[in-house]
């Protein structure tokens, strides 16, 4: 009972701070964009926060984290300075992308000079294309992402103020990977809403990362929720490094369509991060889509990832394949949950997914849901899960060979988490993360590497 009375506090709690703030939330934003507010915050109110007893985060209950009253939230740009040289002494470097730099939310437009894109690509704001670019805009925005079927979605659609659009015209093939680097800095704790639009259209390409990152020890929590529409005969790259400190919560949402032919590839790898939720929905929605997707996650201490996926084959000749790995350390805790749901016309549909997980302590929990929802007999799928420690029987090979105890560890460890990085197109990037996830695996990683900044992990 005491529970249920916490929930519905903290549920009318955030309302309270919805309407307090309305004037701020809506300010320079267009009626038709701010009228989705008021019913996301009542489908909201009616899910409540998201805990054990809601089936799709029965691994990640948010209550306790939501309860915290100390959170700002970031209803403005916040004055500083931000010096992109000290951003990339982080983990991952700058090298040869267009750079896209979004701070607590907002695109910052002082650090994102205009860049020599293909012509007719557009990146900028979300606030301004939502009044530039209206009718790209409300063609898409909230019909992924739709406010009553999650809270999280519910809740940033009620609060989401900023974040990036990008739109990729036709025929475009952008050569050079676009690096959006997602940052949180304040000087007191802080509460994030960030919504994203991002249009690919027939027959382009282009290759898209997700950096994120913490630059100071406060706590934070980052609500970002991203729509990605995928046109017919586009080839889609989608990759995501999450590197942020212990106090921070990453409530990470990508909701993605994808046209005939189009072909899709995701990869998140999960560096570090206190609470993680990775919310990925992928919708074939036309025939002989493809789409292979990812995802490595590292955690010890008291960290907790877990990634949520629901792959939905809705039209004949379509193939999805995932493959999602964790190795879970000290008292670390995971969650996978797969689901992949084949329509009933949806036939020759081809579906795969492995999960497998590595325990090194007994104290390291591992939770995992593998789903198929089959609604026709003409289709090829199979899934499966596994959690285990390291294999001995490798061990003892690699030791019977002269090599350490230690180092023939991290050598098995390493060769288990090589699988999914080596689906990152790529080669630069890969080369960072493959060096990054050995310091990780060494312990030589507690906080970004080569920052001066001293942030706890």
């Amino acid at each position: 009972m005491a529970e249920v009375l916490d929930k519905t506090t903290t549920v009318r709690r955030i309302s309270d701070i919805y309407e307090l703030n309305l004037s701020k939330i809506k300010d320079s934003l267009p009626d038709w964009i701010n009228s989705s507010r008021r019913p996301a915050l009542d489908a909201f109110q009616r899910m409540g926060i998201p805990g054990f007893k809601n089936e799709n985060y029965k691994y990640t209950d948010l209550t306790r984290l939501f309860e915290n009253e100390n959170f700002r939230r970031a209803f403005k740009t916040d004055e500083f300075d931000v010096d992109l040289k000290d951003v990339f002494s982080c983990d991952v470097p700058e090298f040869d992308t267009h750079l896209i730099l979004v701070v607590n939310g907002w695109y910052d437009e002082s650090n994102n000079p205009s860049s020599s894109y293909p012509e007719g690509v557009i990146i900028k704001s979300f606030r301004k294309a939502v009044v530039e670019n209206r009718d790209l805009v409300e063609k898409y925005y909230g019909k992924l992402a739709k406010a009553g079927t999650d809270p999280l979605i519910a809740l940033n659609t009620a609060f989401a103020q900023d974040g990036l659009f990008i739109y990729i015209p036709d025929n475009t093939h952008i050569s050079k990977p676009l690096q959006l680097i997602n940052i949180l800095r304040s000087e007191d704790d802080l509460y994030v809403t960030q919504r994203n639009l991002i249009i690919a259209g027939k027959n382009s390409q282009a290759k898209i990362m997700f950096c994120d990152h913490t630059l100071l020890p406060q706590n934070f929590i980052i609500n970002n929720v991203t729509e990605f529409e995928i046109g017919e005969d586009a080839v889609i790259d989608i990759y995501s490094i999450q590197n942020q400190h212990n106090k921070t919560a990453n409530l990470t949402g990508l909701y993605i369509r994808q046209q005939r032919n189009s072909h899709l590839v995701t990869n998140a790898v999960s560096l570090h991060g206190g609470i993680i939720r990775n919310n990925l929905n992928v919708l074939l929605d036309g025939e002989h889509a493809e789409a292979k997707i990812c995802g490595l996650a590292l955690s010890d201490k008291n960290q907790h990832v877990d990634n949520y996926t629901f792959i939905e084959h809705a039209k004949p000749n379509c193939q999805s394949n995932q493959l999602y790995k964790n190795i879970l350390d000290d008292s670390s805790t995971g969650g996978f949950t797969g689901r992949i749901h084949v329509a009933p016309h949806a036939v020759k549909t081809q579906a795969y997914q492995r999960n497998n997980n590595v325990l090194l302590t007994n104290a390291a929990k591992m939770n995992t849901k593998p789903q198929l929802v089959i609604d026709n007999d003409d289709v090829k799928c199979s899934h499966g899960a596994t959690v285990g420690s390291i294999n001995e029987e490798a061990l003892f090979y690699l030791q019977s060979r002269g090599i350490n105890e230690k180092e023939a560890r991290l050598m098995l460890m390493f060769a288990f988490a090589h699988e999914v990085l080596a689906e990152i197109k790529v080669d630069k990037l890969r080369d960072v993360i493959d060096k990054l996830v050995n310091k990780r695996l060494r312990g030589e990683v507690s906080k970004c590497h080569s920052c001066a900044l001293d942030c706890i992990r």
